[in-house]
């Protein structure tokens, strides 16, 4: 890359957001996470330093996720934080606009496109191009997009779960489910709720998840202490969590998520599903990293699934 060539590409994730930048690789990874100062709607911090704040701001500070289920909900403020990464992964003496490449949703529409492409330009970017998840990922999981035998991708986000069949550096067919890791632990928040009668926080779920989130229950269980907001007192209270608790929290999310592949595997032409019978499917995203979902997935289907080398990192 020349001195007068600036690229790079934001994978603009509903939880987290990455910038690569070639022959760097990846040079940013923060929380798609933004806090406003009100009035004035000033842009107070962006990414993880605005994350530490949800669920502990006072009235005049709202925090915000800009984007939902993959797509830009609030234009003003995405625009806000993909100008914050720009300026956080180039060089103060770099004068030249960067070309910006964004990854979207499969299942974007034509306008949500758009809104993206407006967004990285009016927040300093030369020009700007977007990409289909499920390309990138794959590319970013290793497979051989270029070659003639079918590939499937399973790329499971914040905000969407990105199933697709590719070949020849296309895809031949995919499904955007609007169905994550978000929701996973949206069910885990109201799973503890009902059981417990205990008020957590978006964030202790996700940690509930990372620890000790599995898809099915097993016979050695895990334990996670958490604490919260005891509902009938009022007062916080802390309890010990099972992993198989957690697995009964989010099966009806994997269960559809399982759904969405099996719709994918029978629009599948014939020569393509011997391909993914022979080569398996590649899991990737996050989400992706919930412990058996491979194996569940592999049960379900009939078919080998396999979690991808940094599956976090894929799309950028």
């Amino acid at each position: 890359m020349s001195f007068f060539t600036n690229q790079l590409a934001i994978d603009l994730g509903t939880c987290n957001c990455l910038v690569f930048i070639p022959g760097k690789g990846i040079v940013l990874n923060e929380p798609s996470v933004v806090a406003i100062l009100r009035p004035g709607n000033a842009v107070l911090a962006v990414g993880a330093e605005a994350k530490s704040m949800i669920g502990r701001t006072p009235d005049n500070i709202v925090v915000y996720r800009p984007l939902k289920d993959g797509v830009i909900a609030d234009y003003r403020v995405t625009q806000a934080m993909i100008r914050y990464f720009i300026k956080k992964t180039r060089s103060r003496f770099n004068i030249f606009k960067p070309e910006v490449l964004a990854s979207i949703p499969v299942g974007a529409t034509s306008t949500e496109r758009r809104a993206v492409i407006e967004a990285a330009i009016t927040a300093g970017a030369r020009a700007a191009y977007v990409a289909k998840e499920p390309i990138l990922s794959a590319i970013g999981a290793g497979i051989p997009i270029n070659s003639c035998e079918g590939n499937m991708i399973i790329d499971i986000g914040g905000g969407t779960s990105e199933i697709a069949v590719i070949s020849l550096g296309g895809i031949v067919t995919a499904h955007s489910l609007r169905v994550a890791g978000d929701k996973m632990d949206e069910k885990i928040a109201d799973f503890i709720k009902k059981e417990y009668n205990l008020a957590i926080g978006s964030q202790t779920a996700e940690e509930i998840k990372i620890k000790i989130g599995r898809a099915f229950p097993i016979k050695k269980e895990e334990f996670y202490e958490i604490r919260g907001r005891d509902l009938p007192s009022g007062l916080p209270r802390n309890i010990k969590v099972s992993s198989n608790e957690v697995a009964r929290a989010v099966q009806e999310v994997c269960l559809e998520i399982i759904e969405g592949i099996k719709f994918i595997l029978k629009q599948t032409p014939p020569e393509l599903s011997a391909d993914i019978m022979n080569k398996g499917m590649i899991l990737a995203g996050g989400g992706g990293l919930l412990r058996g979902l491979d194996q569940m997935i592999a049960k379900a289907t009939g078919v080998p699934c396999f979690v991808a080398d940094e599956a976090l990192l894929c799309v950028a």
